[in-house]
């Protein structure tokens, strides 16, 4: 394994920092070998620009050749290599802690911008040179009252983020014998003014985090899974529909293939930062995105208000109430959720808005379908999206008719229509799609909703429409499922750039036309 980048700029790092036309080798000349890619326009903490005339044309900068550098060739397998980052995210300049841990002698790092470039779905970014390796210490509980597994190490690398573009990035770790690990990092937007926000679900990754034997899932048997887990540990065991590799990076690529302004966010910076949305053209909720606090509801509701339109590009959403709390020094470190344990929550018995129970349930019901336009109605489902509107603005281009049938799209947990006085009108259903949940006949759907801000609301109701984009599901869909959501994506971020898409397409009111019972007909999975 070549060792780059430990003593300054090598050939390679400086012929990487002239691609992107980095004035003065910035980064590389510091000998962190870091190199700013992608679009949008430069950050407060980063450098200063030239300054010229108004009058004068601006030339934009070379865009950097594409790579498909961040995927890995051999993921370790038994605790080869594995790490974390000290932030889920953070704005530019934000100095971020890698936690490594291998078996092996030594590893390197790389990072990489994900994005739609000639040659590739990311860009390089970043690399560290060869490390040595060492073991770190066993997973622990800390507190042991809520099994919360963290791992206990000590920080190997501080990655200086100050050039770095907002977007999704993805850590690559290799060790020298060719084992691999990754790790996802969002360089968060300083502002979402006059963008279409696109909005990683980390909650939801963690909550299905297995790393350490425990989840809100999993534990040593099945009444001792975790009642709070922590950021401060690797991922593991997520897959398939829970994998960002294959429900959020696909919608990253697409959007930025559209050439809208971006902005780039966790979930987590809505909690910690309320005003994150402000003046959001849209936002996007990036695949499963099933563990809110109530600030992050008040956040996206009060963006809606404002005229932000909305897409949920998953199903399941917002069905889980958490809180964050943080660690150490570091705010929204360790995620609370009692789940089907709520009655053990301590804050239960004040009534608390924050006991985290569904949103639908006491002691504070908000069921979920007065923002997303559906609930969660079943898991495990496999089965055809159906068109009911084919002239929805959003369809344009797939050529879809009444009817037709995109092939397994639905899956693998779907959402329903419930019609009560909190479903948001007008409503347009979009799919109708009949299927059996557990020998129970129920049906799910896709819809679209205007709000009286203007705002447009689309609602995918399926956790398979990221991996769709793909073609890489828990089976093959085909190449008319992936165009067709690649389509709808790209037709959804490019009208929502254009501000409030109810005032140009309102939705056309056709609930009345199904049938949809008022009530979960189906049992409790």
């Amino acid at each position: 394994m070549r060792a780059r980048g430990t003593t300054g700029a090598g050939p390679a790092a400086v012929l990487a920092c002239l691609l992107v036309g980095l004035a003065g080798l910035a980064g590389c000349e510091a000998g962190r070998g870091s190199v700013a890619v992608g679009g949008g326009q430069p950050s407060a903490t980063g450098g200063a620009s030239p300054r010229v005339e108004a009058q004068e044309p601006r030339t934009a900068p070379p865009q950097p050749r594409g790579s498909e550098g961040w995927r890995m060739r051999r993921p370790a397998e038994h605790g080869e290599v594995a790490a974390y980052t000290t932030h889920a995210g953070g704005v530019p300049g934000t100095l971020v802690g890698l936690k490594v841990s291998t078996t092996e002698g030594g590893y390197e790092v790389s990072a990489w911008r994900m994005g739609s470039y000639a040659g590739g779905t990311s860009a390089f970014v970043w690399e560290s040179g060869f490390r040595v390796g060492r073991l770190q210490p066993a997973p622990r509980f800390a507190p042991a009252s809520t099994r919360t597994v963290v791992a206990p190490w000590t920080r190997d690398l501080t990655v200086d983020t100050t050039t770095w573009v907002p977007g999704l990035h993805v850590f690559r770790l290799r060790t020298d014998t060719g084992w691999e690990t990754q790790v996802p990092y969002v360089v968060t937007s300083p502002s979402a003014a006059g963008t279409v926000a696109l909005v990683a679900p980390v909650t939801t990754w963690q909550a299905y985090n297995t790393w350490g034997g425990y989840s809100l899932y999993t534990g040593a048997n099945g009444d001792t899974r975790s009642h709070a887990v922590s950021f401060d540990r690797p991922y593991q065991g997520m897959g398939s529909v829970n994998d960002y590799r294959l429900a959020a990076i696909p919608v990253v690529v697409r959007a930025e293939a559209t050439g809208v302004p971006l902005s780039y966010f966790t979930n987590v910076d809505l909690h910690t930062t309320p005003r994150a949305l402000q003046g959001a053209r849209g936002y996007v909720s990036m695949g499963h995105d099933e563990y809110w606090t109530t600030t992050m509801r008040d956040v996206v509701l009060d963006a809606r208000a404002a005229g932000t339109n909305l897409a949920f590009l998953g199903a399941n959403t917002m069905y889980w109430r958490v809180r964050l709390l943080a660690r150490g020094s570091v705010p929204a470190r360790v995620m609370v959720g009692y789940r089907h344990d709520a009655h053990a929550d301590p804050v239960r018995p004040t009534g608390s808005e924050d006991t985290t129970a569904r949103f639908r349930d006491p002691p504070v019901p908000r069921p979920e379908h007065d923002l997303v336009g559906m609930q969660y109605e079943c898991y495990p489902v496999d089965t055809d999206y159906v068109v009911a509107s084919p002239g929805w603005w959003g369809f344009r281009g797939t050529g879809v008719r009444r009817g037709d049938r995109v092939a397994g799209l639905v899956g693998g947990e779907a959402d329903r229509v419930y019609p009560d006085e909190r479903l948001p009108r007008p409503m347009q259903v979009l799919s109708h799609s009949p299927y059996a949940c557990r020998g129970v006949a129920t049906s799910a759907q896709s819809v679209y909703y205007t709000a009286p801000s203007g705002a447009g609301v689309f609602s995918a109701g399926t956790l398979r429409w990221g991996c769709a984009m793909v073609d890489r599901c828990e089976r093959p869909l085909g190449a008319a499922t992936r165009r067709f959501t690649q389509t709808v994506t790209g037709t959804l971020v490019r009208e929502f750039a254009r501000g409030p898409v109810g005032e140009r397409h309102p939705a056309r009111d056709n609930v009345a036309d199904f049938d949809l019972p008022l009530a979960n007909t189906v049992p409790a999975s």
